[in-house]
């Protein structure tokens, strides 16, 4: 590897990490030392991070590959973030005072990085292998990640499990198979997503993936303020549990909702009782129907018209229509028209010109007087002098052809008597 080679090596990683735990380092240009702080936040793979002691004085920045403390052995880890903001990301992870801090022992050499990119090769066949392992132990849980230490000499095993499971059993046959310290950490099924990766079926990569760090609970109210159909199929995401975006416009639509009328309240009128059927929140407008389970004799009204009936009814009084114009509301549809004519399916196609019969001198011959000027449409007649002789000259030259070929045809016609041999 040459020096060039290596130089593009060190500016890769020491550009800033992009994705979920990616944190903007807003106090590293204040002068004055106010922004210096010995601790220092390292991420490991996937959503792993830890905060330890730069005790030795490293001159560390965003991206170096350090080698932390672990037990036992080392870790291999990328810092994300130096400075004072370490401090408040500590206390916004709910660290102890009191919790064991470790240190940083060096910046990564190139054989620590050999020995983590060997590590980091044999997580995939450690999984594939460790599933079959735990269902020929029969246990009722799912494997989903293993993620190796720095060094190589241990191993974590994220699961996936709906019960308790006793897996003292799993971790001797794992530490034998693979001679290496076993460490089991169960995860949900949201933190699996999020550690696995994919597409939505928005068809964006999955939230939990690019920037969620904390999940919470999603219940089906979500989708029922949002009048969204209670279809389990379209509200389950990757994770098979309710959509994390459920959650993201609730709030909205809770507040929007505290401004409109009750659902449960049903308006008089003179000529009968309404029902609530739907509500369209961002038009503000409610459809209200003359059966409480059949979509009947539908009529839509503002809200502002609903509150004035309802107070109506409280004093007892009822309208004669629930609209104001006393007629039901209609809207107007406006028909598509393609001016350009890109929709068509057949424009890039070339219009086929009919053939005509005859030759070219026939047709002309054929042709009437006034023909022409007819078969133009609005074109106004030419009245030139020169032109009008051309086409009688043409018409004369037409009719004496015509008359020769009529001439040669009845010839042709004749019946010729048989020849006798005298």
């Amino acid at each position: 590897m040459g020096k060039e080679d290596k130089d593009n090596c060190n500016q890769c990683r020491n550009t800033p990490p992009r994705g979920k735990l990616h944190c903007y380092n807003w106090l590293e240009d204040i002068p004055g030392g106010y922004a210096d702080f010995d601790m220092v936040e390292v991420q490991f793979k996937n959503t792993r991070k830890g905060f330890y002691k730069n005790s030795a004085n490293l001159d560390l920045a965003i991206g170096d590959m350090v080698a932390v403390e672990a037990s036992p052995g080392h870790d291999i880890g990328q810092v994300t973030l130096t400075g004072q903001l370490v401090a408040l990301q500590m206390k916004k992870a709910n660290v102890k005072p009191d919790a064991e801090i470790r240190r940083i022992f060096r910046k990564a050499k190139p054989a620590d990085l050999e020995k983590y990119e060997e590590a980091k090769a044999k997580e995939n066949d450690t999984m594939i292998r460790s599933r079959k392992i735990a269902e020929s132990l029969k246990l009722n849980m799912k494997i989903g990640d293993v993620e190796y230490q720095g060094d190589g000499n241990k191993a974590i095993f994220y699961y996936i499990a709906d019960e308790r499971v006793d897996f003292r059993q799993l971790i001797k046959v794992l530490a034998e198979t693979f001679k290496v310290r076993i460490e089991m950490k169960q995860i949900g099924a949201r933190q699996e997503a999020g550690r696995i990766g994919g597409i939505g079926p928005c068809g964006r990569q999955l939230c939990c993936a690019s920037w969620m760090t904390n999940f919470v609970s999603v219940a089906t109210s979500a989708a029922r303020y949002q009048d969204i159909s209670l279809n389990p199929q379209k509200l389950a995401g990757q994770c098979a549990k309710l959509k994390c975006c459920l959650n993201f416009e609730v709030d909205t639509y809770v507040e929007s909702i505290k401004r409109m009328p009750s659902r449960e309240i049903a308006l008089e009128t003179a000529d009968s009782t309404y029902y609530h059927f739907k509500t369209d929140i961002f038009k503000r407008e409610m459809t209200y129907s003359t059966d409480k389970s059949v979509p009947a004799n539908l009529v839509t009204v503002s809200a502002d018209r609903v509150f004035d009936i309802i107070n109506m009814n409280k004093r007892g009084e009822k309208p004669e229509k629930l609209n104001v114009e006393g007629l039901e509301k209609q809207k107007e549809r406006t028909e598509f028209v393609d001016l350009v004519g890109q929709d068509s399916v057949t424009r890039f196609d070339k219009a086929k010109k009919k053939k005509k019969k005859g030759t070219p001198s026939q047709q002309r011959g054929n042709s009437q007087p006034g023909q022409r000027e007819n078969n133009g449409g609005n074109r106004p007649p030419r009245n030139d002098r020169s032109s009008r002789g051309d086409n009688n000259r043409r018409q004369n030259q037409n009719a004496q052809r015509n008359g020769e070929t009529g001439a040669q045809h009845k010839e042709n016609k004749k019946p010729t008597s048989p020849k006798t041999d005298e």
